[in-house]
């Protein structure tokens, strides 16, 4: 929807597409869907939810038998974001390199974009 031609709209490092992917099969899902909304000390945060099927709305990208839709209100933030997937010695889970974030709070829970996107 907001996408260029030829570029994908998110792209996934290879952890993380594994882990989508490992995801996927081990509960049957039909994909992976991010999106933002309002909350968190910054003014957004991101959100991700299993779903079954793919909205006609939602842009689909497929990476190495992974799968993520990006839901539509969510596509003008996330244009040009990496997704990666981190282990730690404290913790495990989905890391977003979002050029269109201006501002993340300390616990790197929840992010401020460019206003110039329309998240005030």
């Amino acid at each position: 929807m907001f996408g260029i031609p030829g570029k994908q709209a998110v792209t996934m490092t290879p952890k993380a597409a594994g882990q989508i992917a490992k995801l996927m099969q081990s509960a049957g899902h039909a994909g992976l869907r991010i999106g933002v909304k309002k909350g968190g000390c910054a003014g957004m945060e991101y959100t991700m939810e299993y779903v079954e099927a793919t909205d006609p709305n939602d842009e689909v990208v497929e990476q190495d038998g992974a799968r993520v839709m990006i839901a539509p209100m969510a596509q003008m933030f996330l244009f040009g974001t990496e997704i990666d997937y981190e282990t730690t010695l404290l913790e495990s889970g989905f890391k977003f390199r979002n050029p269109n974030v201006t501002e993340a709070c300390g616990c790197g829970e929840s992010i401020k974009f460019d206003e110039s996107l329309g998240a005030k």
